[in-house]
């Protein structure tokens, strides 16, 4: 869970967010979760891994405005295969949803771009923290 301000650079003439910014929102909840479950992308490089998005889904619900407060959540969803299924939930102050939307990532080999069939080792050391409830502390 991240907690933002909306920034000048971010909202329109309308003093509404941008849709196109969502999808950064995002993407600081996914890098932080990433850095607290080691699944960074510092980690993705050092194992020789790439985590490109092949699906990215969202639903807008309310606006965000300029300088306004709000939380961003991200938690991973469990999958049995060598993939990353995040879901997203952008919080306005009052608690009522903004947006909600999901990515998924699949783990491909670094050089060759050839996809993981089976998990790396990266994802099962996570999988392990996960299932020791070492992740529910976080």
């Amino acid at each position: 869970e991240i907690r933002r301000r909306v920034r000048f650079s971010e909202a329109d003439a309308m003093r509404v967010v941008w849709y196109g910014r969502y999808s950064l929102y995002f993407e600081e909840a996914a890098e932080e979760i990433g850095r607290r479950c080691g699944l960074s992308y510092k980690d993705f490089m050092e194992a020789g891994l790439r985590t490109p998005i092949v699906q990215f889904h969202i639903d807008y619900f309310k606006p965000l405005f300029l300088d306004e407060e709000f939380t961003i959540r991200a938690a991973l969803i469990w999958h049995e295969g060598a993939r990353l299924n995040t879901e997203y939930h952008l919080l306005k102050q009052d608690g009522s949803l903004a947006a909600s939307g999901y990515t998924v990532q699949l783990f491909v080999d670094h050089n060759s771009w050839g996809v993981c069939i089976v998990s790396p080792e990266l994802l099962e050391t996570c999988r392990r923290r996960w299932k020791a409830g070492e992740l529910y502390r976080l």
